[in-house]
């Protein structure tokens, strides 16, 4: 795949786990058409939305996904190759990098067939693979399956089988979020089975919970303005790197002594460092556009074990380019238009000059930004908007620098000079980077289930990351771009004790405790029970969860408890972050372990259900979605029951399937975690 490509996924996956409305811009309408002479046509036609297109089969390799359709089924003989129908567009993708070819509006796959035996009945089974794209945004590739039963004249009449009954009553589930009925009260009856491949749960109806109490923090915890500050701390850190530090006193300058008018040079600045601010936020705009995206859809990205590896090298990158061993920069051509485009003068000379500031500086803004950036939103539900606060804030910084500086020029001279502590700046970032990227090589370990990194292994290499981060502050190791004999300052000293510090505060938790330890660094460190001293089959702080609702549920009604559902993941930060500050307290651990049945649903669990559980949801239109993964099933499960993808979700439940109170999601204070489940269980043992 060409890198563009893995650049576009990339940018998928660093702002993934949206909370977003399911967009479907493409129907399908299946049908078969008998030709004669035992011949037969499958034919799938698919009407789009103004502006959607859905690619050829015949795409250029490297490109876009070509469309992928396939006909098979019991008694049938393919005849050649499927063909399209429809208006052809081609036209130069610069994105791909090649000519791609597409359709609009309409387009028609058919695949001609005959039956073995033309005495037989016969099933005919479609299945397309494709991917549609806007001006704007591609959505995901997806797959959908159409069945169709023929049976030739004078052929006896098949009976349905009880295996095809079983999948059509599958089928009858409802992907769509749709509000769910008010039901009746439900009597607790021992003897009453919920089907596993009914998705779809009539009873789960969150906006008529039966008690609304306990619920006065539902919000995600998450604070626009600490990514705000968090932006503009990055922004500042950025500002103290070679590629850019040196050119704010020659910027400055630029506008309060090259021009002879003192106030419009002052009141230049000023709209240059404006336009700085502009320009970052600006960087946010395409996340907004992308939102429309599926929610698991999202997830599934961000939960990629090939992606996560993939993100782990380059962060390695980034950190090779600190260190000063390459530079990581723009083509140049783009850097040149841009400074061609100054020449224009005034308001748009002004504008152009700061975007060739924010392109040349990208050598050291860009893994700074993508750091920020990437850790800043994990399992946040409101992505582009923290986005835009995270870019905001590092606009923020530069604008404030340059437009201060402009009104108080005489305060260049209180700047330290250019010299050896720029490049220790950037090799301090270099091991943040290392530490960084052992946090997604950690998520694709646990979601391919492997466990290697344990959580010790991983607390020891930061450990050493720590020391040689200590031994460069003290001058004892050096770097490409480093003086043969620094000079080693107060504050490379003091940088250097705090170093020692974090290494003697990592030390503790290579031992086993029965307390978490570390909480500085939870949702970062690997789970508490994949670790050496435990088994990760040991359940979480002792306890064992159901991964299971249906078996939660009949546990439920033995011990006549309500069930805890708990919407997690393996790659869930927040989620980490609740088992270990909140779960651990005192006063919650003895609630989880002996007033609820908790059952912790993985939404990006990989393994594949054994093949009797897995099955298909009708999406409407006589579309088919496959429900392979265990964490296909509830990542659904928590979508068309109650309308969210977010993670943690937190709902109680009766053991008849009846929301108690309403649900909760993110990370959130004990406090508030605390009221939600004494509500609901106090509730039901005074109802039950």
């Amino acid at each position: 795949m060409k890198f563009k490509n893995w650049f576009v996924l990339v940018l998928l996956f660093l702002f993934s786990a949206g909370n977003a409305q399911i967009k479907n811009p493409v129907k399908f309408k299946f049908t078969v058409n008998e030709l004669g002479n035992n011949e037969y046509e499958a034919v799938l036609n698919a009407t789009l939305e103004s502006g959607w297109h859905i690619y050829s089969k015949d795409l250029p390799p490297d490109t876009g996904i070509p469309t992928e359709y396939i006909v098979s089924g019991k008694n049938i003989e393919l005849i050649g190759k499927f063909k399209e129908v429809g208006k052809k567009h081609e036209e130069f993708s610069e994105a791909f990098g090649g000519t791609i070819v597409y359709y609009s509006n309409s387009a028609g796959f058919r695949q001609k067939f005959k039956l073995k035996d033309p005495a037989k009945p016969g099933d005919v089974v479609a299945e397309i693979t494709y991917q549609t794209c806007d001006d704007r945004v591609c959505l995901a590739p997806n797959t959908l399956e159409f069945n169709q039963k023929i049976t030739p004249k004078g052929a006896p009449e098949e009976s349905k089988t009880e295996e095809a009954k079983e999948t059509a009553d599958s089928a009858k589930t409802i992907a769509t979020v749709a509000e769910t009925p008010k039901t009746e009260e439900i009597k607790v009856n021992e003897s009453s089975k919920l089907d596993p491949k009914k998705l779809k749960i009539e009873t789960l109806d969150f906006q008529n919970p039966l008690t609304d109490c306990g619920t006065t923090s539902t919000k995600i915890g998450e604070n626009y303005w600490t990514y705000l500050l968090l932006g503009f701390i990055g922004g500042l850190i950025a500002l103290l790197t070679p590629c850019v530090f040196p050119m704010i006193p020659l910027t400055v300058s630029f506008f309060t002594k090259g021009n002879k008018n003192k106030a419009k040079g002052k009141r230049d600045a000023l709209i240059y460092g404006f336009f700085i601010f502009i320009i970052f936020v600006l960087l946010s705009v395409p996340f907004h556009l992308i939102d429309g995206i599926a929610g698991n859809i999202f997830n599934e990205i961000s939960t990629s074990i090939w992606l996560n590896i993939a993100f782990f090298i380059i962060f390695l990158f980034f950190a090779g380019s600190f260190f000063g061993y390459y530079d990581i920069t723009l083509p140049s051509s783009i850097a040149n238009k841009s400074s061609k485009a100054e020449e224009a003068g005034g308001i748009i000379g002004i504008f152009f000059m700061a975007l060739t500031l924010v392109i040349v500086s990208f050598s050291c803004t860009g893994p700074i930004l993508g750091s920020l950036l990437g850790s800043a939103v994990t399992g946040s539900s409101n992505v582009p908007m923290l986005l835009t606060f995270a870019l905001a804030g590092f606009g923020i910084a530069w604008a404030i620098v340059f437009g201060l500086l402009a009104l108080f020029p005489q305060a260049l001279q209180s700047l330290p000079k250019s010299g050896g502590w720029m490049n220790t700046v950037k090799v301090v970032l270099g091991f943040v980077e290392l530490a960084l990227a052992l946090k997604f090589l950690s998520k694709a370990d646990l979601v391919s289930k492997t466990f290697l990194l344990k959580r010790e292994l991983f607390i020891v290499i930061w450990i050493i990351i720590t020391i040689g981060l200590v031994l460069y502050l003290f001058g004892i190791i050096r770097f490409p771009h480093d003086d043969k004999k620094p000079k080693i300052s107060i504050t490379r000293k003091v940088l250097g004790i705090l170093g020692i510090g974090f290494v003697i505060y990592l030390i503790q938790g290579l031992f086993p405790s029965d307390r978490p330890k570390l909480q500085l660094l939870s949702g970062i460190l690997p789970p508490l029970n994949v670790s050496y001293f435990h088994d990760e089959n040991d359940g979480i702080l002792g306890m064992h969860p159901e991964h299971d609702f249906f078996k939660a549920v009949e546990i439920a009604k033995k011990e006549n408890k309500p069930i805890l559902i708990d919407f997690t993941g393996y790659g869930c930060e927040n989620c980490r972050k609740m088992e270990e500050f909140v779960w651990s307290e005192p006063d919650i651990l003895p609630i989880l372990q002996n007033d609820v049945v908790l059952a912790s649903l993985y939404v990006d669990d990989k393994e594949e259900l054994p093949e009797s559980e897995q099955t298909k949801i009708d999406l409407g239109d006589g579309q088919i979605k496959k429900v392979k993964t265990i964490g296909d099933r509830w990542s659904l499960f928590q979508q068309v029951n109650f309308n969210n993808n977010s993670q943690p979700h937190y709902v109680l439940v009766t053991p008849d399937g009846k929301v108690i109170n309403t649900p909760v999601s993110g990370y959130m204070p004990k406090e508030d975690f605390k009221k939600f489940l004494d509500c609901g269980i106090n509730y039901y043992k005074k109802n039950k």
